[in-house]
């Protein structure tokens, strides 16, 4: 106990003196690399000192850490268009270098568009049920991201490919027996989407060979009403099993805000309605608790190791004090580690404040210093991919969602679990807007999307 209690107080002493240019440093030396992990710890350190730069008012700083956002970033393909525009807007009171982008601009009808993406499309052609588009240059697989969507409503399904390429010529619309729609065109400056959209399921597979993406299209629901021989369609069954924590429950309300609504029962909805979203789309999802009682947090990722669970996302939703209300908004995703920020700390005391009877604060600690790191790299991919699903989703329908960011910290609920695990900060339940909104049920719905647009981005890539 002594020994484990002496590695713990070391770590910490350790991690304080390491100064803004030392973190620095050590992201400049993960972004030489060709290592994508140590692209995403790279991401990490810069987000981290934007921070920092934020608190201190560090201008010099910021643009530094801008910089190395920006560049990550773009080599990790997330949205980082903020971070770029505050970058840009900086360039006036600082002197400092922004990365640039190879640009192409075209003037169509209706606006300008900025390329900024290296590959360009060059042809769509059909071969067979293949769609092949073709590109002028390699084309890798990073470059590609595909996920699924089901409206319920206009009971339609949408399979959705963002490549970050360009194209040179606007929009179009292409055609296939027994497909409704397929849909191509230019989404922003650095990813062109097609989006093939049926009221029946397709089966999708797809392939890059050098400098094309090769599709195939076979649309069983029409197929099978014509050809009685035709076998029963499969599920789009991903051989994944999922778990889902929403947090708190019982006796335990979670946090208390907008109009007196508590964390729980906002995360149970939305807990809910993924379960729902994610069985549509194939996978195999447990529910820790599926109604208002109290669950143990160490019993709870004990359930996703029994279930043999792929991943484990924990849904909570964030609070402040009043007199901060105003000031405190924003989506953040977590994942354990180590390293703790105090920002980290403080959302983490919150969260583990409701089951304090496994380990006193010194044991917790301490065993959190011991923990297996194998996981902690892909549960910052499936943090970061989570975080790029909601806000992608949700900035489509409204205004000023703001990004909180990828962060790590101490969360006695992830200990123990042996799959990537994530805690999911859906926003704070204590701010006017973000409260409203998150008692909404659509916009529960909304956030689940997200988060399950952010399962099918991390299992493509991972």
């Amino acid at each position: 106990m002594f020994r484990l209690l002496f590695i713990f107080f070391s770590f910490v002493l350790s991690l304080s003196a390491l100064t803004n240019n030392e973190i620095l440093v050590r992201a400049n030396n993960f972004m030489k690399t060709n290592n994508k992990s140590n692209h995403f710890r790279a991401y990490n350190d810069y987000k981290n000192l934007y921070l920092r730069a934020l608190m201190k008012g560090d201008t010099q700083l910021k643009a530094e850490s801008l910089n190395g956002i920006v560049k990550s970033g773009t080599e990790l393909h997330i949205d980082i268009s903020q971070y770029r525009q505050e970058l840009l807007q900086s360039k006036n009171k600082i002197s400092y270098k922004v990365p640039k982008q190879k640009q192409i601009s075209e003037t169509t009808s209706q606006q300008k568009i900025k390329l900024q993406a290296s590959n360009k499309l060059k042809s769509v052609t059909w071969k067979d049920n293949q769609l092949v588009l073709s590109f002028d240059d390699k084309l890798e697989s990073k470059q590609i991201n595909y996920f699924t969507t089901y409206d319920a409503k206009a009971k339609k399904y949408r399979y959705v490919f963002d490549v970050h390429a360009s194209m040179l010529r606007q929009s179009q619309n292409l055609r296939k027996k027994d497909i409704d729609k397929i849909k191509l065109s230019q989404y922003n400056a650095n990813s062109l989407r097609l989006v093939i959209e049926d009221s029946g399921k397709v089966n999708v597979h797809f392939k890059s060979e050098l400098s094309k993406l090769i599709i195939s299209l076979d649309s069983d629901s029409k197929s099978i009403a014509t050809q009685s021989t035709k076998i029963a369609p499969k599920r789009l069954d991903r051989n994944k099993v999922i778990v889902i924590d929403a947090g708190h429950g019982g006796k335990d309300p979670g946090a208390v805000g907008y109009k007196g609504y508590r964390e729980k029962v906002v995360v149970l909805q939305i807990a809910k309605n993924l379960k729902s979203i994610l069985q549509s789309r194939g996978y195999k999802v447990f529910m820790s608790r599926d109604k208002d009682y109290f669950v143990k947090l160490s019993e709870r990722t004990k359930l996703a190791n029994k279930k043999n669970a792929d991943i484990f996302i924990s849904i909570h939703a964030n609070a402040v004090a009043k007199k901060y209300v105003d000031k405190s908004n924003g989506i953040e995703c977590y994942f354990l580690s180590k390293s703790r920020s105090e920002r980290a700390k403080r959302v983490a005391a919150k969260e583990n404040s409701a089951d304090l009877s496994d380990m006193d604060f010194y044991g917790k600690e301490s065993f959190l210093n011991t923990i297996n790191s194998h996981n902690i790299v892909a549960a910052n991919k499936l943090a970061i991919d989570l975080q790029r699903g909601m806000l992608g989703f949700l900035n489509k329908k409204y205004k000023n969602v703001h990004d909180g960011g990828v962060r790590e910290g101490p969360f006695w609920v992830l200990v123990g679990a042996q799959m990537p695990a994530v805690l999911v900060e859906v926003g704070f339940i204590s701010h006017p807007v973000e409260g409203s909104r998150l008692i909404s049920s659509k916009y529960q719905k909304n956030i689940a999307i997200g988060l399950a647009n952010g399962v099918e981005r991390y299992f493509l890539k991972n």
